[in-house]
């Protein structure tokens, strides 16, 4: 045992998913980071088994009825941690935000805002004093009753729901209605009311068109069908609904994506009539402060709101209140955040800047004595924006706390006290501390990844630029923060867009589309999961479950039994464990928590009911195949050319340690990209392609990056276009082309500000990326 004056977190014995047997001592109050190329172990030690503990100990001095439920989701695999503080953790994981959830609400700013007004606001003369819930869309005493306080209000019109009024109703002209048998019977239902469905729809008079667009009634006629001579022909009741009515229900109600969307591209979108787009009661939007509205100043970009409340004058209340808020928006705006606006809606953020919004916020909570768990938090930050993020973690350990962060970043590891590097390669060939302690110490372990590339200073190669094929034209722009801008995209080379954090490429880059002259084929490959539940794995994604299927269903016990490849799906009856219905997971409603996953209890995560397990393809049964990694895959399917060349796509890309089976769950934002480019790179190439990949590199190790650019360098070689938005500077210097947006974030930016070979922008003045890519050039 140690002392409680131990200055050290010991692990003992961790075993968590590829761990063997982990020892290690992290020292409390650092900054540590951990660090290994991707699925070297890195997360599950420091969020699997040191957070997952602490969590874990939380839980059990709450109460005995979360305790059961803890159990159930199940302690981390490790023998013993001692000197483990409470810990906070960080996770790029998001939940699941609603269009309500803003910025203002992540970092409670709206509360403080809200607060100000109620207390301070200039009130009409006679006005009562409102509450500070009054200037919330979010509460039924603040919201606007006409649009709910979502400030847009959702209709129809003719134009929207009849794009072609040359087409007769039978011919498809309301272009709204759903497909096959169900818009059939619609139109049959019209045509027994009486309604002539041969006629253009724009010679049926304008109130016939009117109530089959948009009545709410719903009568009821008896439908005889006519239907192929062979078939038999029974009449039967069908209920009308107006193009409309299907719509707003399909959007508000279907639980199906594809079909919302669908839903939604005949709606219209407008101010809400009666509060303008500012999403409260009139009464609210009667109080300004500083000449404005609330709903004014939450559009505002941070730094512009910052501004207008500094060095207020005023009472003592005024003061108080201004002075916090300033406090408050100033993390944020430390962060790189201060392009934001406090209305910016949730789900349209990055994960990293959520991540760092909810560090800001922390830097405001007073928390001492506590570990801070970080998932890279320099994910999506342009390097001018680490230097900011490093000096709120060294606040963070000032204000007493301990930081540990998986990071890949190298001057994140350069700023580190402490460096646990996992490895040394992937899942089953990784799982050990190659070296923990003080940072200098890694350039003498000989086996770390890590060492070559955070003590290399080697010239990096130099290559000539590719010639451009001819050129892609795109604007003027105007979106966001982008004012009339165009660019020009080389064709057949490798393009960088970069830029800090708000300057707008993303938002360039989006307006690529595969209508463009010169474009071909467009593949975008984003970083959107490929699934929301543990259903959808790394298998049934690219396709190559379909294969492994049929390699069971050709075995010759499965013959004997007369299983055909449906028995080995987990997704349909039959083969599957009817517990989870083929999850291996069922999902654990905790009351004060998220609701979350543990393994199904009947088949323990295996999937499949017994009768399918006994079935086996050279020594494995199904279960046991999707528990492979890709890399033990490749050497036991070799000689099956469909599943080899899946696999390979996947070694390609990086991809090696990840299990067949992996749940989407579990997957990042990173590697749901990857598993995508794979997909696409094991498709026979059809003619030219632009690929345009957002970050490509975010969660890669340095090692892992070289992999995968390897791969998009194959793909311009091979005769297509490469656009990527990356904040890797020694990505960027290999690049053929780099346009550089900004200077700044949110209205600071938005232009180009230099466009062309990398070793030409390097030398931009006004550029903020220059000086970073000069430095890498330099090397």
């Amino acid at each position: 045992m140690h002392s409680a004056q131990d200055p050290f977190v010991r692990v003992r014995g961790a075993r968590e998913h590829n761990l063997k047997g982990v020892d290690v001592d992290v020292p409390r109050d650092v900054l540590a980071v951990f660090t290994g190329v991707s699925g070297s172990g890195k997360s599950s030690l420091a969020f699997g088994t040191i957070y997952a503990e602490a969590q874990r100990r939380y839980f059990e001095s709450v109460a005995p009825y979360a305790r059961r439920l803890i159990h159930q989701v199940g302690a981390p695999k490790v023998a013993e941690i001692s000197g483990l503080p409470p810990a906070v953790s960080l996770q790029q994981r998001r939940s699941a935000p609603t269009s309500r959830s803003s910025v203002g609400t992540v970092t409670n700013l709206s509360n403080s805002l809200r607060m100000l007004f109620s207390r301070a606001g200039d009130y009409p003369p006679g006005a009562e004093r409102l509450d500070s819930d009054a200037f919330s869309p979010n509460t039924a005493v603040g919201a606007c009753p006409e649009c709910q306080g979502m400030g847009r209000v959702h209709g129809t019109t003719e134009e929207s729901l009849v794009p072609d009024p040359s087409l007769s109703i039978r011919e498809g002209a309301i272009a709204a209605w759903p497909g096959a048998w169900q818009g059939k019977n619609l139109r049959d239902i019209l045509d027994a009311l009486g309604h002539d469905v041969d006629r253009p729809w724009r010679e049926l008079p304008a109130g016939q068109r009117e109530w089959i667009l948009f009545t709410d009634e719903q009568p009821v006629v008896t439908v005889h069908p006519v239907r192929d001579a062979d078939r038999i022909q029974r009449p039967y009741q069908g209920t009308y609904m107006s193009a409309r009515w299907y719509v707003l229900k399909t959007f508000a109600d279907s639980r199906s994506p594809a079909l919302r969307a669908r839903a939604e591209r005949f709606l219209t979108s407008a101010p809400c009539p009666v509060c303008g787009g500012g999403r409260l009661r009139p009464e609210a939007l009667a109080v300004t402060f500083g000449g404005r509205t609330i709903a004014e100043l939450v559009a505002l970009p941070l730094t512009a709101l910052a501004g207008l409340l500094v060095g207020r004058g005023g009472s003592q209340t005024v003061r108080v209140l201004t002075g916090d808020l300033t406090s408050r928006i100033a993390p944020v705006v430390e962060l790189g955040l201060g392009y934001l606006s406090l209305d910016r809606a949730t789900p349209t953020l990055s994960a990293g800047e959520l991540q760092r919004l909810r560090l800001a916020t922390q830097l405001r909570s007073g928390l001492f004595g506590v570990v801070y768990v970080l998932d890279e938090p320099s994910a999506g930050l342009h390097p001018a924006d680490t230097e900011a993020l490093l000096t709120v973690l060294e606040r963070l350990k000032a204000a007493g706390n301990s930081v540990f962060v998986v990071e890949h970043h190298l001057d994140v590891m350069r700023g580190a006290d402490w460096l646990v590097d996992v490895g040394p390669l992937a899942g089953e060939h990784g799982g050990e501390v190659v070296y923990s302690g003080p940072v200098a110490q890694l350039a003498g372990v000989t086996g770390s990844a890590t060492a070559r590339y955070l003590f290399d200073d080697s010239p990096v190669p130099s290559r000539d630029p590719r010639e451009a094929g001819g050129w892609l034209p795109v604007g003027p722009v105007t979106r966001h923060n982008l004012r009339e801008v165009t660019a020009e995209f080389p064709l057949g080379v490798l393009t960088a867009v970069t830029g800090v954090s708000g300057s707008g490429k993303s938002t360039l880059i989006g307006e690529i589309t595969e209508d463009r002259p010169g474009v071909g084929r467009l593949v975008s490959v984003d970083q959107r999961p490929i699934g929301r539940t543990p259903r959808s794995n790394l298998a049934t994604y690219t396709g190559l479950f379909d294969v492994v299927r049929k390699v069971f269903a050709g075995t010759e016990r499965a013959r004997e039994r007369g299983y055909g490849v449906g028995r080995f799906s987990f997704n349909v009856p039959g083969g599957r464990c009817e517990t989870c219905q083929g999850e291996g997971f069922v999902s654990v409603e905790l009351l004060f928590l998220p609701s979350t996953y543990a393994p199904c209890p009947a088949c323990g995560g295996a999937r499949y009911n017994p009768e399918t397990l006994e079935v086996p393809y050279r020594g494995r049964n199904i279960a046991e195949v999707l528990d492979l990694t890709v890399v033990g895959a490749a050497e036991f399917f070799a000689d099956t050319p469909a599943v080899a060349r899946s696999l390979g796509a996947l070694l390609d890309v990086g991809l090696g340690y990840l299990r067949l089976g992996q749940p989407a769950t579990e997957l990042s934002g990173g590697e749901a990209q990857r598993i995508k480019l794979a997909s696409e790179l094991q498709r026979g190439r059809r003619g030219h392609t632009l690929y345009l990949l957002d970050e490509p590199t975010t969660g890669l190790h340095p090692a892992d990056v070289e992999v995968l650019m390897r791969q998009l360098h194959g793909l311009v070689d091979a005769g297509h276009t490469v656009v990527v938005v990356e904040h890797d500077m020694t990505v960027v210097a290999g690049a053929d082309w780099v346009i550089d947006l900004g200077p700044g974030g949110g209205d600071r930016g938005g232009r180009i500000v230099a466009a062309g070979p990398p070793a030409e922008v390097a030398r931009a003045r006004q550029s903020v990326t220059a000086p970073y890519l000069s430095r890498v050039l330099s090397r």
